[in-house]
């Protein structure tokens, strides 16, 4: 069997090596060759600043190591050894990328509550593509339920891409993250701090408290996909029955902004777009966890809940969080597929 580790390590200066697995990072997103002007331009979303001189010098260094190859005059694609050096990159460079990540994709958000009209995120899902009608039928009453970001999802066929290419024999479903709330209230000066990812219990159809929680700020994976593949969430029970377990985000924002932030959800929840389970009230405990000075809570619906649905009543679902942007005017309505 090959040896499929690094025999020598990537840098042992971290701030070189921290570039490098941002480098792996980005290269890891697409399967077509990427060149230094594109990675450079990937990596400031990273708040990693490179000349296109210094990433090739960077790519030179990770080809002579087997992780990357050149193809050509296209530019370099990840090997399997790059794959497995960035799978097995140290913790403490994994901390803090799911937050990372959040912030980066709010930005990237640019629906206009007004219009209708922009980028939403989105949260992507494999499922064998003979599963596809029973994965609706599952899907739908959560949606019902109002336990989702939106009931308006997308779909791509085998070979086709949505957040990345489609395998053969699947079908991929994009169902709106999260994430794009605090997009849209960050383009309505509203700054997002997304704390925590927890397990949120329902009764009678209303959220009650917070059983686990994990720190997006401390944590390497999204917290809400953790709960699902740990079989720890209960959404079709919660939708069907009005109480179990179901993943949900703690978010907070200035207290200042309370009136403008409701009229951004609101603004939100005419174009079907909601989430919002709960709203707290300026410097006072929410759920009881406790919110900063002149800051206020927020209790968000983990947009993977229908997906989650799912799982549970056992389909295979490879759910990929945070995975794409895709325009609004492009989702449909659950049952239309």
């Amino acid at each position: 069997m090959p040896d499929r580790t690094l025999e020598q390590p990537l840098s042992g200066d971290r701030d070189v090596r921290r570039k490098m697995l941002a480098i792996l990072r980005v290269l890891s997103t697409t399967q077509d060759p990427l060149g230094a002007r594109a990675i450079a331009r990937e990596l400031e979303s990273f708040g990693i600043s490179l000349s296109e001189r210094q990433v090739r010098y960077h790519m030179q260094f990770m080809d002579e190591r087997g992780l990357t190859r050149a193809v050509g005059n296209a530019g370099r694609v990840l090997t399997e050894l790059g794959t497995n050096e960035l799978d097995a990159a140290i913790v403490s460079d994994k901390v803090g990328f799911v937050a990372a990540k959040i912030d980066r994709l709010a930005y990237a958000t640019t629906f206009d509550i007004e219009t209708g009209e922009g980028d939403v995120i989105l949260n992507v899902s494999l499922v064998a593509k003979e599963d596809l009608p029973r994965a609706i039928e599952y899907i739908k009453p959560v949606m019902d339920a109002g336990l989702c970001m939106s009931d308006l999802a997308i779909t791509a066929e085998e070979g086709e891409d949505l957040g990345g290419p489609v395998p053969e024999g699947m079908v991929a479903i994009g169902t709106v993250c999260s994430v794009t709330l605090n997009g849209v209230l960050l383009h309505h000066y509203i700054p997002v701090s997304s704390v925590y990812g927890g397990l949120l219990e329902m009764r009678e159809g209303k959220p009650m408290r917070f059983v686990e929680l994990v720190s997006y700020a401390g944590s390497s994976i999204d917290p809400l996909h953790i709960f699902i593949t740990s079989g720890l969430t209960s959404s079709w029970r919660a939708a069907e029955e009005g109480k179990g377990m179901v993943g949900a985000g703690f978010r907070e924002i200035p207290a200042a902004a309370l009136d403008r932030a409701t009229e951004v959800i609101e603004g939100l929840e005419e174009w079907g777009m909601g989430g919002v389970l709960a709203l707290g009230a300026p410097g006072q405990p929410l759920m009881d966890l406790a919110v900063g000075m002149d800051r206020m809570g927020l209790v968000v619906i983990g947009g993977l809940t229908p997906m989650a649905a799912a799982t549970e009543r056992g389909l295979a679902i490879s759910n990929s969080a945070m995975s794409t942007t895709c325009e609004f005017s492009r989702l449909r309505p659950i049952e239309e597929f």
